[in-house]
């Protein structure tokens, strides 16, 4: 039987771009390749599309023409290496060459258009295994919509939603959702008076308040604000990111931390949530060095809970995972109050981290559901989701 070609899309030009090589090498180790015919497809911090061999030294770390056999996690390929240093590299397979379709360099001269032919990315579904802009936030779901390729995960609006936390919180609102105190203003407003944003941020929020921009994930851009001389280097930071800032009130106060629950979801119009899991970090707070630099964090699976506060849980998650229409996967976090032990729902993420030790896959883990089926359960959904969309009418 013929063997299903997946590509596996990775890198990007978002601050993740680092932790997608991580989440890419993983899915190129465990994905089962008597059954699928794997092709690696690089897009690099500049935004230029690889395949092949280039493909496989972005995914290494390496520098795209240099012949050094440099490994993920080497210092001295890219500034931002540090972050591989504990990942997982691999050797992947050379692209064959097709001609039948499939997403082709754009060019006007017939000779051109057949050499790009030659290089078409002609696969039977995509696996973007992008983190944050240009990946997770509907911008590469669209480029597939178009070229109607099959793909795993949320579609544009569920993607562009889940990705925009000023946005999904209003979804979260609509559908009865707690969700913590929060205020959003744009990077403009601060830049033209910043006293006033100070003014607005403090009689919306008490501190101590998280800061955030609005597009990105891994914690990249976040900082935490105890008072106010810590407010504006926070905003200023996230601002680098972002031109919509969110800012959110502090679980706990200034005394407590907030437990930080997470749970996985998986599914389409029917979809179904793991056990919950807890993550104890390492720093104040779980901040991009917490998760993919610094020992010490502990992740508690299954979390500290009782019944009613794990099935609440987990009907919270899957009731997320519909506000914002998301399909195929989405790590829903939560934030429990240590005193009352009231649960917030804090934000969704259509395209968590994805090595063998992300919270996502090691949920489902524990959930009974092993990381090589679990790759292979989402790409059944990826294409499900597209034989779906085909029953749709586009003309009258």
């Amino acid at each position: 039987m013929k063997k299903l070609r997946v590509g596996i899309l990775f890198g990007g030009r978002s601050g993740e771009h680092e932790v997608s090589l991580l989440s890419a090498a993983s899915v190129f180790n465990a994905i089962d390749k008597e059954k699928y015919e794997v092709v690696p497809i690089g897009i690099t911090k500049e935004g230029h599309w690889l395949t092949a061999e280039h493909a496989e030294n972005l995914l290494e770390g390496k520098p795209i023409h240099d012949p050094r056999p440099l490994r993920a996690g080497d210092p001295e390929t890219t500034p931002g290496a540090a972050v591989l240093a504990q990942g997982e590299s691999v050797v992947v397979p050379p692209e064959p060459m097709h001609r039948d379709g499939g997403l082709v360099p754009f060019q006007t001269d017939v000779t051109q258009m057949r050499r790009a032919a030659d290089r078409a990315i002609n696969v039977d579904v995509i696996f973007p295994v992008l983190h944050g802009t240009f990946g997770e936030d509907g911008t590469i779901q669209g480029l597939l919509e178009l070229a109607d390729i099959a793909y795993v995960g949320a579609g544009v609006l569920g993607s562009a939603a889940g990705m925009d936390k000023d946005i999904m919180k209003s979804l979260f609102i609509a559908a009865g959702i707690p969700i913590v105190k929060h205020v959003t203003f744009l990077r403009s407003d601060w830049e033209k008076d910043s006293k006033k944003v100070q003014k607005l941020v403090e009689s919306k929020v008490k501190y101590p308040v998280f800061v955030k921009p609005a597009n990105l994930g891994s914690s990249v851009g976040i900082s935490k604000a105890h008072n106010r001389k810590e407010l504006g280097p926070a905003i200023e930071e996230a601002a680098k990111f972002d031109r919509k800032i969110v800012i959110e009130q502090g679980v706990g106060g200034k005394k407590k931390k907030a437990r930080e629950i997470e749970c996985s979801v998986l599914g389409n119009d029917d979809p179904i949530a793991s056990i919950p899991g807890e993550i104890v970090p390492s720093k104040e707070f779980y901040d991009y060095n917490a998760k993919y630099l610094d020992e010490g964090s502990q992740l508690i699976i299954p979390a500290k809970l009782n019944k009613t506060e794990t099935k609440k849980v987990q009907e919270l998650a899957v009731q997320a995972f519909k506000a914002v229409d998301c399909s195929g996967l989405a790590r829903v976090d939560f934030l429990m109050d240590p005193t009352t032990r009231k649960i917030y729902l804090n934000e969704i993420n259509t395209m968590p981290g994805f090595t063998s030790i992300s919270m996502y896959p090691k949920l489902w883990a524990a959930s009974g559901l092993a990381y090589a089926d679990l790759i292979d359960r989402l790409i059944q959904l990826g294409i499900e989701r597209h034989e779906d969309k085909k029953k749709n009418q586009y003309s009258r």
